[in-house]
């Protein structure tokens, strides 16, 4: 096994069959909820927020964004301002991948359903939207416009009474950019607001005075924003805890190198904390792709970024089972997963977590952050063994409801009082005896 490849940039490189303890490691444990140092400043965050509300929100701005805020709050009209002076071919783009995301969203909406398990047993079930919900949109390295319409749409589609907008403010004009007010204004947010990281989480779950508090946050953010939110899951609900952006390419030495490498880092310029893997099927097709990441990291435009992921946590691995490679993929359980070579369809059905699965070389990843209508926030950490995309199910809550005749309560009476009294609950078996009756069929 090779930790790694001498010239390579990759943190490792060899077989999957002939991992050390310490590189599975490095694979697969990629949360942030186990640094201390997050957990503990993030704790502090929240808890200036609870007490001090707006006005720790304002110093926090002027601590870590250098900006001293006037309000909190950004008028509707400058959101409206921004989606009208934004540049024409982008707001063209981004009606666009509006309108994708609304069309898969509404197709995918939950109905309402019932069950009638014997006669005269009715049970519902209906999706109730939520009253009012919270979007995070990051910040810092980059604005994130498509976050903005990828949170707020299904909250639309799924009948949200209210949304807001919480990210962070700019330095030169105290808000967040232009694009990601016209977002707003695009995907129709009800209130936006100049605030960022794990406080806009904590405002957003405690309330202030300014910022309501809502019922769900969704959206992506950074180490600080993900562990908020697990902080504060026992009282609001949230989409999952996400982190930095993850890609894993499970390939066969019929796949083209150059696709691998472009995707690989494309996902790695998100974050230098952003994971990316290849598992393919040959030695000497890694090698290929090792060294497509080698010729192509220099001409990267946020090249430092991309290598610092890389060496962090990046890596390309073989091996000649199939079934190896999907456990592996199972295993590592990405948020993004791009699925090439000549058997796509086979190992499509037989894959179970991943956020969510690219099949062929025409469906770059980069397709499905921007465009296709599909969600793009999405379970990182592996995560996705248990959590999903988000969509309209996150915007609604379940409310279940019960019928029962008359004659349907005398046929449950005695078996009901039976299975009560086995548990010791006398009170259980006289209400449901009371409703005995002899000769009912």
């Amino acid at each position: 096994m090779t930790a790694r490849a001498k010239t390579s940039v990759l943190r490792t490189f060899g077989a999957c069959e002939e991992l050390s303890s310490m590189q599975r490691r490095t694979l697969f444990e990629r949360g942030t909820s186990n640094d201390a140092v997050i957990r503990e400043r993030t704790r502090q965050i929240l808890g200036k927020v609870r007490s001090g509300g707006d006005d720790a929100l304002r110093t926090m701005a002027l601590a870590y964004d250098g900006v001293t805020l006037s309000s909190l709050e950004v008028p509707r009209s400058e959101c409206d301002a921004a989606l009208e002076g934004l540049d024409t071919g982008l707001r063209r783009v981004m009606e666009r991948s509006a309108a994708n995301i609304r069309r898969v969203h509404e197709a995918f909406r939950p109905d309402l359903q019932e069950v009638e398990t014997e006669p005269g047993i009715l049970v519902g079930r209906r999706p109730d939207p939520l009253g009012r919900v919270g979007v995070y949109a990051p910040g810092g390295r980059a604005s994130y416009p498509s976050s903005v319409l990828m949170g707020a749409i299904p909250a639309r589609v799924a009948g949200v009474a209210q949304v807001i907008l919480c990210s962070p403010p700019q330095r030169e004009s105290g808000r967040p950019a232009d694009v990601v007010l016209a977002a707003a204004a695009l995907a129709e947010v009800d209130r936006v607001f100049s605030v960022g990281g794990a406080g806009a989480i904590g405002a957003m779950a405690h309330g202030t005075t300014t910022i309501p508090r809502v019922d769900r946050i969704v959206g992506p953010g950074n180490a600080y924003v993900a562990e908020a939110k697990i902080q504060v899951s026992s009282m609001v609900g949230i989409d999952s805890p996400a982190g930095p952006s993850e890609l894993l390419v499970l390939a066969d030495d019929s796949s083209n190198a150059d696709v691998i490498a472009r995707e690989l880092l494309a996902q790695a310029e998100h974050d230098p904390l952003a994971a990316g893997v290849a598992v393919t099927s040959t030695r000497a097709h890694a090698l290929e792709i090792q060294q497509e990441i080698e010729r192509l990291l220099p001409l990267q435009p946020r090249r430092d970024i991309s290598g610092a992921a890389l060496e962090g946590r990046g890596a390309v691995l073989w091996s000649e089972s199939l079934d190896a490679r999907i456990e592996f993929a199972n295993m590592y359980a990405p948020e993004h997963l791009l699925l090439l070579g000549e058997t796509t369809d086979v190992v499509l059905a037989r894959l179970r977590n991943a956020g969510t699965v690219f099949v062929g070389e025409f469906a770059s990843v980069a397709f499905g952050d921007y465009m296709t209508g599909a969600n793009h926030v999405l379970p990182t950490g592996g995560l996705a063994r248990a959590y999903s995309g988000l969509s309209t199910l996150d915007f609604v809550r379940w409310t279940t409801y019960q019928r029962v005749t008359r004659r349907a309560a005398a046929r449950m009476s005695l078996d009901v009082a039976a299975f009560a009294e086995a548990e010791g609950l006398g009170g259980h078996a006289m209400a449901a005896r009371a409703w005995a009756v002899e000769k009912v069929p």
